[in-house]
């Protein structure tokens, strides 16, 4: 006892001769360490810790260190979506029971209850961005988080940006404090046996971790998703949607999103190197502007080889090409079997799938097709996708000009017209009234059910012709009752 305590003193005594000079660099050390772990996340965040050697015994308190320093950095998600009426087409003849019931009873009860969903996500930013699925909060009113700090507060959210084709969703919160990030590694070095960790709320069990190993790479499933899937046998499950899925050191190296129903222990998550390089245009733009060749291709096969004399089976080959497409443009051909796209290697039609994809609309790129036996190099600027184009285009109210409702109501209203009455199906009114053009989410206005589409016919009960009628007759600090009709019935809504 007396020789543990006289190593102990020497010890303190060691610690207590320590010079400035060393101090000075290890405070220089420890600012240099807090600056590289406060970057953004557009910088890759490069684990920094050396991997264990085989060799090397895993500590014993791993996944509870892992648990420690990643379950504050995840967030339980619920949302909730308003039940919709579906607008029956007016050219479809009515039940006449519902006219014999409203006729006698007044407009019938909606009974539908709001649908509700839960998810997972973890935040990347202090400030409270946070990455999950966009499957998650795809059509939701409202999107509500909770943080692991057993304070049990629910903070509203709002979409930054969403990308349906990859399934990953920016939102954001607004907290009076900075919050914990989970740090981004790297998914392209992973291998096949390393120890992983999923965490989420599976099931409504809030703040879950399960772990496993990462048991294959490069999962394809059915085309679900633009990159192939990390698999892990860690369990995953209905609520762990948009979680993170950490290595051994902590880093998050993937995006939890689907299972295998059919079988237990086979779960995907999205490579986090994918969801990195999306992260910054959906930040600024809110979505993802992905290139557009237009092509249609197919795989080389012993018989294509054959009958089109193709020196080679890999690449993708050139079945059709889409007329005034970037493709037609830059002279690309039908049989031309394209080997690279922008000096990246084309064995399947995956892969220049995944590489068009990846290449921002407006770039100049090289393609090397195999023409009649030669080799040939062209040009070509890739376009936008038409069909995300298309969706841009029409999200709600971006193509109608209305007015904004006053006291942050959350929607907007245009005077009714032709083009609005065609645009979205609406009932023919021999006196116009206004249309809802844009519901914002997680707005009142979304929460008390209204939608776009819907005819307001009177606000407050004084009757409405034009959009600055709504506007003038919306009550401050007051729940506002809007008769409003939708498809083919009349309903009362309260904002």
């Amino acid at each position: 006892m007396i020789n543990k305590k006289a190593k102990e003193s020497k010890a303190i005594v060691a610690l207590v001769a320590i010079t400035p000079l060393i101090a000075i660099a290890a405070l220089v050390a420890i600012a240099a360490l807090s600056f590289l772990t406060s970057t953004s996340w557009s910088r890759a965040q490069q684990p920094s810790a050396p991997r264990l050697q085989l060799s090397d015994p895993l500590p014993s308190n791993l996944f509870i260190e892992l648990a420690r320093v990643t379950n504050p950095t995840v967030v339980n998600i619920s949302t909730s979506q308003q039940p919709r009426t579906p607008q029956r087409d007016p050219r479809m003849p009515r039940d006449p029971f519902f006219d014999f019931f409203e006729q006698f009873m007044g407009p019938m009860p909606q009974q539908r209850r709001p649908a509700q969903a839960l998810g997972s996500g973890f935040i990347i930013r202090k400030d409270g961005l946070i990455i999950t699925n966009n499957h998650v909060i795809d059509r939701a009113d409202v999107i509500q988080v909770q943080l692991n700090d057993q304070r049990g507060e629910l903070f509203e959210a709002t979409v930054v940006g969403r990308d349906a084709r990859t399934d990953i969703a920016l939102i954001k919160i607004s907290v009076p404090r900075d919050l914990p990030v989970a740090p981004l590694g790297n998914s392209s070095d992973l291998k096949v046996g390393e120890w992983v960790a999923a965490f989420g709320n599976p099931y409504g069990h809030g703040h879950t971790m399960t772990k496993g190993i990462i048991s294959a790479i490069g999962r394809e499933i059915d085309e679900i998703n633009l990159f192939p899937f990390l698999q892990t046998d860690a369990s995953i499950n209905p609520g762990n949607s948009g979680g993170p899925l950490v290595d051994s050191r902590g880093y998050v190296i993937g995006v939890n999103t689907a299972i295998d129903a059919r079988a237990q222990g086979i779960g995907f998550a999205i490579p986090i190197d994918h969801v990195k390089a999306i992260l910054e245009p959906l930040e600024k733009e809110g979505r993802v502007r992905r290139g557009f060749l237009g092509v249609q291709m197919a795989p080389v096969t012993d018989d294509s080889a054959k009958a089109y004399n193709l020196p080679q089976k890999e690449g993708a080959l050139v079945v059709q090409v889409v007329e005034d497409s970037p493709a037609a443009k830059a002279g690309l051909e039908a049989y031309d079997l394209i080997i690279e796209f922008g000096g990246r290697a084309i064995k399947t039609p995956s892969d220049l799938t995944r590489a068009v994809a990846a290449t921002a609309a407006g770039q100049r790129s090289e393609v090397k097709v195999i023409r009649s036996g030669k080799e040939r190099t062209l040009a070509v600027v890739i376009g936008e996708h038409p069909q995300e184009a298309a969706q841009a285009q029409a999200a709600p109210g971006s193509t109608y000009e209305g007015q904004k409702a006053p006291f942050d109501l959350g929607f907007k209203v245009a005077d009714y017209s032709r083009r609005l009455a065609q645009d979205m199906r609406l009932p023919q009114l021999s006196d116009p009234k206004p249309v809802v053009i844009e519901v914002e989410s997680g707005s009142p206005a979304a929460r008390s059910g209204l939608s776009v589409g819907d005819v307001i016919l009177d606000v407050n009960r004084t009757p409405v012709r034009r959009a600055t009628d709504v506007l003038r007759h919306l009550k401050k600090d007051q729940r506002n009752g809007l008769r409003v009709l939708r498809g083919n019935r009349v309903i009362l809504i309260f904002i």
